[in-house]
């Protein structure tokens, strides 16, 4: 892939919550990355969104997709419109970063991956929780045998119940706790015991009224037999955090997913006879894949590695609807 003339110029494909509260002033505050124009269906909160990020001009959506002085669209639309899109920006030669998940389904990801490849173009999958530096520190500290050899492996990701309108109810769109709330608790699975991890069982508990999954656990292994105990919702109180249970002892660490940037991550260690919390630096996990994701434009440098990543997330994903015991609740 041939290197771009930095400041990467990005445009913006849709005025969603998680655009307007973490990734676009990631993307303001960073030096590599001009904010130059956005497209709403809603022109009135397209204005509102400019008026906010630097003032970039307020375009259609056909218009961006045109637009000769982008280099690149950042995609926060709801989950089954991103193979649309994203296909569309990636045939108008534009790079793509774009919102969790990528798809729905692993074909659609598989297609989408192959055609960014296909046209020497990134297109990376914002999952920000990766490039927060509190995970490398608990991969350094695995590797190290903090905890002896590892057993067993659960992460968690709940919220509350949400109103009735909210869009994450409605399947038709994406809305769902295994394409919302599971995929965090999956990529870290996947982050942390590797990519030949396979699903063993899973049960989705789901809505009768509209179809839309509430919440649901994953057990899943790899060939070695170390197991992974996924659990996700929008149904309980807030959780989020991963647990690593070995042969001498327990790591455990909270606020896994969502730290905001001032946080100083906690990590705890329990041996028979020891006890210890070691608390970390903060870091910005959305501004640090917001300079990722440029720095794979600017330097002409591949994302294979977050690419693969995302096509087993989006297998595992389908193999869990496939095995699950389907509960349905009210």
């Amino acid at each position: 892939m041939a290197a771009a003339q930095g400041p990467l110029r990005v445009g913006v494909l849709g005025c969603a919550d998680i655009a307007w509260r973490r990734t676009l002033p990631a993307m303001a505050a960073c030096p590599d990355i001009e904010v130059a124009a956005l497209a709403s269906r809603d022109e009135a909160k397209g204005r509102r969104f400019a008026a906010a990020f630097g003032g970039p001009r307020v375009l259609g959506y056909e218009e961006l997709l045109a637009a000769g002085d982008i280099d690149a669209l950042y995609i926060p639309l709801p989950a089954m419109m991103h193979a649309h899109w994203v296909a569309r920006a990636l045939r108008a030669g534009k790079h793509v970063l774009a919102e969790k998940p990528l798809t729905g389904d692993a074909k659609s990801t598989d297609e989408l991956l192959a055609l960014a490849a296909s046209r020497d173009l990134v297109l990376l999958e914002n999952v920000a929780f990766p490039h927060h530096s509190q995970h490398v520190r608990v991969r350094q500290m695995l590797a190290a045998k903090a905890v002896g050899e590892l057993k067993d492996f659960a992460s968690v990701f709940t919220i509350p119940p949400l109103p009735d309108e909210n869009m994450r109810y409605r399947p038709d769109i994406g809305g769902g706790a295994l394409l919302d709330m599971g995929i965090y608790p999956i990529r870290a699975a996947l982050y942390y015991l590797g990519s030949a991890l396979e699903v063993l069982h899973a049960v989705l508990r789901v809505r009768s009224r509209t179809g839309a999954v509430v919440s649901g656990r994953i057990l899943a292994c790899t060939p070695a037999g170390v197991t992974a105990d996924v659990v996700f919702g929008m149904e309980h109180s807030y959780r989020t955090g991963c647990a690593f249970a070995g042969s001498s002892g327990l790591l455990s660490l909270d606020r896994a997913f969502t730290p905001p940037p001032s946080l100083q991550p906690v990590l705890r260690i329990e041996r028979q006879d020891h006890r210890e919390e070691i608390t970390l630096p903060v870091d910005d996990q959305f501004g640090n894949i917001v300079r990722y994701f440029a720095h794979a434009v600017l330097t002409g440098s591949n994302t294979l590695d977050q690419s693969e990543m995302s096509r087993r997330q989006a297998r595992i994903i389908d193999d869990a609807e496939r095995v699950a015991v389907r509960i349905e609740v009210p």
